[in-house]
C-alpha cells in the first residue's frame, strides 16, 4: 500500500514528537509499505523518511520545483517527483496514495488534512484516514469537530471518516484494516453486477 503522511517540517517540536514519526516510518517500510511524502528534509516529514529509508523501505518524495534548494529536500528518495506549485503537490500526493497518516503539524499540515478529509466527505475517495495522535496532539482539534457537529455545522458521521490512533502501529493497522475492507467491498460490487 502506498501511504501519504502529512506532517510537520519544522524542527522545533520535541523529541517524542520525533520518535513516534521515525517509528512510523520505520514499520510502515517493515510492513511493505511505500512511504509518500512532501519530500521535506526536515521536521516530522524528514523523520518518517529516515526511519523507512533505515529499514530499507521505498520513499517518494513529492515537492514544488521552489523546495529545490540546498538542505531543502531529502536526497535520499527513492523517486523524487516535482510540481510547479504546492496546490499540484498536494493533488499528486493524493493521486499517488493509497491511504494517509496525518502526524502533528501545523497550519499546512492541517490544511492537507482538511483538504482530504473535506474529499472524503463529498465521496471523491475512500481511501482510509488515521490521524497520529502523539502526546494527544490532536485532541483540541477533535473537541473542535465534536462542536461543530454538536452545533449542526457538520454531520457526525464525519467524525468517524478517520481514526484517532495513540502510536504508529495502531495508525498503521486502522489504514490497513479500511484498505482490506474497501478491498473486499469492492470486489462484492465487482461480483454483484
Amino acid at each position: 500500500m502506498r501511504i501519504c503522511i502529512y506532517g510537520a517540517s519544522a524542527d522545533a517540536p520535541a523529541r517524542p514528537y520525533f520518535d513516534a514519526a521515525r517509528e512510523l516510518g520505520a514499520e510502515l517500510a517493515q510492513r511493505g509499505h511505500v512511504l509518500v511524502f512532501g519530500g521535506g528534509r526536515g521536521g516530522l516529514m524528514g523523520a518518517c523518511a529516515e526511519g523507512a529509508a533505515a529499514q530499507g523501505g521505498e520513499i517518494v518524495g513529492i515537492a514544488p520545483r521552489f523546495f529545490d534548494e540546498p538542505g531543502i529536500l531529502y536526497d535520499r528518495c527513492t523517486r523524487l517527483i516535482y510540481t510547479e506549485t504546492l496546490r499540484e503537490r498536494k493533488q499528486r500526493m493524493e493521486e499517488e496514495s493509497d491511504a494517509f497518516v496525518v502526524l502533528p503539524g501545523g497550519i499546512g499540515t492541517w490544511e492537507e488534512f482538511f483538504e482530504t478529509l473535506t474529499l472524503k466527505q463529498l465521496g471523491r475517495h475512500a481511501k482510509p484516514m488515521a490521524v497520529l495522535n502523539t502526546l494527544g496532539y490532536y485532541e483540541r482539534m477533535l473537541d473542535m469537530l465534536r462542536s461543530a457537529a454538536d452545533g449542526g455545522f457538520m454531520s457526525r458521521a464525519c467524525l468517524r471518516l478517520f481514526g484517532l490512533c495513540a502510536t504508529p502501529s495502531e495508525a498503521l493497522e486502522h489504514v490497513e484494516k479500511a484498505e482490506i475492507l474497501r478491498g473486499n467491498l469492492r470486489r462484492l460490487a465487482d461480483y454483484s453486477r
